[in-house]
């Protein structure tokens, strides 16, 4: 692979996750002042897990098979900004509906941005020599991607506004622009391609191993709690008064570090092992925010955050890489979208919705009257702005800025009435209970991975 390449690759990389990066962690910080409420945030992170479902049949039958896949990305990104910068006219519109956004805007725009993760991966590894040795030098841009959007968040001051959209689709526009400047990836026109394929339906030979059964239950279960750290951490983060783009980034940059030292446990632990010590990291992080997040103490929500990097290294990358060794090679890549679906698409799901009820239980009636005041004072900033038309006097800045203060205010106060303990207490129990279900009924043979 030439430098000119690699470079392209890097940069389609960087922008794939730049992207994801911009919204989805911390949305939860800014949707809650335009009025959404514990059930709406949970479908906002089921729109992603339900399009990462459906979007295989479009990736297998249409993109893979017609057109050059740079030009199914560069359609993709362009069409998935415009859908949101039609979502940033409509949050800031008079009250604007949940329901709409979540299925309307949000839903459309994760169609078209979940075929985008294979299609990097395609066109990637299309243009590689040796896509073994190359393609993690390329791979880890994404997550500095992920790490530098949570950066520009809060350097940009767009943590708890709708910047971060507009980010999201600044960056979606640059990058279906330069995907038609990408190496051309033509289709595959070899063979044909069946539904089962294309759903990893062939890959259900692998539950009749009783081992790998058991690693795909307790991999889904354990996506259940996942969803609870994507929908509400970033609100306990904000609730302690760390910067939030930035604090949750820790967990990319441990991503990085632990995917480094992976090879130095897998020699000494083997399969079961890593899976147990990275679900056994979900424990520890949500025992942390449940004791952490009630008494604001920030050095334990941190270390929380740091914990990402075992959460998703230990377990996700080892369970991808256990299940590559189980699967013939005919049907390796559908174990892994099998795996994929199972995981990040239905447990997501499952995890949003109860990651949820859980909220809206574990929501007193206090907090939710505080959120009434966030929306009203937000409401009175814009309908001062609005008035205004872009030339906003002394008298009128005054009065924003008093505004401005009383809704941060009201903020506060509400995420200080969450009932912090039992929110993220559940979550713990239930990881705790998945991996010690999994440690009793899990008998892989003990053995380096890498064998």
């Amino acid at each position: 692979m030439n430098l000119s390449i690699r470079l392209q690759l890097s940069v389609m990389m960087f922008l794939q996750f730049f992207i994801w990066g911009s919204w989805y962690v911390t949305a939860p910080n800014y949707l809650g002042t335009i009025g959404f409420q514990a059930g709406d945030t949970a479908n906002t992170y089921s729109v992603g897990p339900i399009a990462g479902m459906i979007t295989p049949l479009f990736v297998g039958l249409v993109a893979d098979r017609f057109f050059s896949a740079q030009r199914v990305l560069g359609v993709l990104h362009l069409l998935g900004a415009v859908i949101m910068f039609c979502a940033i006219g409509f949050m800031q519109g008079e009250s604007p509906s949940p329901n709409i956004l979540n299925w309307g805007f949000f839903f459309g725009y994760m169609l078209t941005y979940f075929p985008t993760l294979a299609l990097t991966n395609t066109i990637a590894m299309k243009n590689m020599t040796n896509p073994e040795k190359e393609f993690p030098g390329i791979r880890v841009l994404g997550t500095i991607g992920w790490i530098a959007a949570g950066f520009a968040l809060t350097l940009g001051g767009y943590e708890t506004n709708v910047g971060m959209f507009y980010m999201t689709a600044v960056a979606a526009l640059l990058l279906g622009l330069f995907s038609f400047f990408l190496p051309d990836t033509p289709p595959v026109k070899d063979g044909d391609i069946t539904i089962s394929q294309i759903f990893g339906l062939d890959a259900l030979a692998l539950f009749k191993d009783r081992s790998y059964l058991v690693f795909i239950i307790s991999s889904m279960l354990i996506c259940i709690p996942l969803a609870f750290y994507y929908q509400i951490a970033s609100r306990v983060v904000e609730h302690v008064g760390l910067p939030i783009g930035t604090t949750m980034s820790y967990g990319q940059i441990s991503e990085i570090f632990f995917m480094v030292v992976m090879p130095f446990f897998f020699a000494r632990l083997g399969v079961k092992w890593m899976l147990a010590i990275g679900m056994l990291a979900w424990v520890l992080r949500y025992g942390l925010f449940a004791i952490g997040a009630p008494d604001e103490l920030r050095w334990m929500i941190i270390i929380g955050i740091v914990l990402h990097g075992i959460c998703y290294d230990f377990f996700f990358v080892t369970g991808q890489i256990y299940t590559d060794q189980k699967a013939d090679k005919p049907i390796r890549a559908q174990a892994q979208g099998l795996l994929v679906m199972l995981t990040l698409g239905l447990g997501m799901m499952i995890g949003a919705q109860a990651a949820g009820y859980v909220e809206a239980r574990y929501t007193p009636q206090a907090a939710k009257d505080y959120n009434a005041q966030v929306v009203v004072k937000g409401e009175e900033i814009k309908a001062i702005t609005d008035q205004a038309e872009g030339s906003l006097s002394a008298a009128d800045q005054k009065k924003i800025d008093g505004l401005i203060k009383e809704k941060n205010k009201f903020r506060q106060d509400e995420l200080a009435s969450f009932e912090w303990k039992s929110m993220w207490g559940i979550p713990a129990i239930f990881a705790g209970v998945v991996m010690l279900i999994f440690v009793f009924i899990f008998n892989e043979k003990k053995k380096p991975i890498n064998e």
